[in-house]
């Protein structure tokens, strides 16, 4: 099995995607949208994409790549964030005047570099910050990476788990070409889906209405700006619950007799965290 994912090898969801397939084959991408590209012409079964994180929040673009891919969410993890200092062997932290990363990265680290008066330079992702670094020979200079990053480009860890907050999460989804839905009634079930308001008063209100009297819980609900008009809004939605639970299927009906443009993106087991935040992989 083959797993695309944005990033060069060692990036955190290069990582996500090993704890998850331990015996697949990892394939990097420089960019989402090759990543998903990756999927749809074969040279990837599945695709592992970060969706949202505890501090930074969702990931940008992800709602529109998303609906627009064609593929299906069939599965969710979440994985702890470690952030490692790395740097070349043989450099010290007092020899260091700016650190590389991910823009998510270095906000998450803001505080730590801050306090030591390291100047944040942002690059494209984390593994391929540490992948500079490495070829660059500059002792001066340093990367926010993962564990497995420093192990992959021959660096050393200057400073451990260097990240401001200790819930620093981020949830990834498995992506598939074909919907593989679990069976009602066989454990807790998420599902995904977008979709737009009719442009009425209180059509959201309406809309949304149908899972209060189900009973349904929404987990998650986003609004995005589409096509740069400022009164068309699209909504993403995680809720709790099987599309053939008798509540979530009246939900849906309700939902849909005032919206338009309802896009299922996935029905999938729902992530062990989510009852436990204990039961959550580490990136190491």
């Amino acid at each position: 099995m083959r797993i695309s994912f944005q990033g060069w090898p060692g990036a955190n969801s290069d990582m996500a995607s090993r704890q998850v397939f331990p015996d697949a084959e990892t394939v990097p991408c420089p960019s989402f949208e090759e990543a998903l590209a990756a999927i749809h012409d074969g040279r990837a079964d599945l695709g592992m994409i970060p969706i949202e994180n505890s501090i930074a929040g969702r990931v940008a673009d992800m709602h529109h790549l998303l609906p627009e891919s064609g593929l299906h969410i069939i599965g969710e993890h979440f994985m702890r964030v470690n952030h490692q200092l790395v740097a070349l062997p043989g450099a010290k932290l007092a020899d260091i005047r700016e650190v590389h990363s991910h823009v998510h990265a270095i906000g998450q680290c803001r505080q730590w570099l801050r306090a030591r008066g390291l100047k944040p330079l942002v690059h494209a992702d984390t593994a391929g910050a540490a992948k500079m670094v490495a070829e660059r020979g500059d002792s001066g200079i340093a990367a926010i990476s993962t564990r497995l990053a420093a192990e992959i480009y021959k660096l050393e860890i200057l400073a451990g788990d260097i990240e401001d907050a200790e819930h620093n999460t981020t949830r990834f989804v498995v992506l598939s070409r074909d919907p593989v839905r679990p069976k009602p009634n066989n454990g807790p079930v998420m599902t995904s889906f977008v979709f737009e308001v009719r442009s009425v008063p209180a059509a959201l209100y309406k809309a949304l209405g149908g899972f209060a009297t189900n009973g349904v819980n929404i987990t998650k609900l986003e609004s995005y700006m589409l096509g740069g008009r400022f009164n068309q809004t699209q909504f993403y939605a995680d809720v709790e619950g099987h599309p053939d639970d008798q509540a979530l299927r009246f939900a849906l009906e309700e939902l849909q007799f005032f919206t338009r443009n309802f896009h299922m993106l996935g029905v999938y087991p729902a992530h062990p965290f989510r009852r436990n935040p204990s039961q959550i992989a580490a990136d190491e």
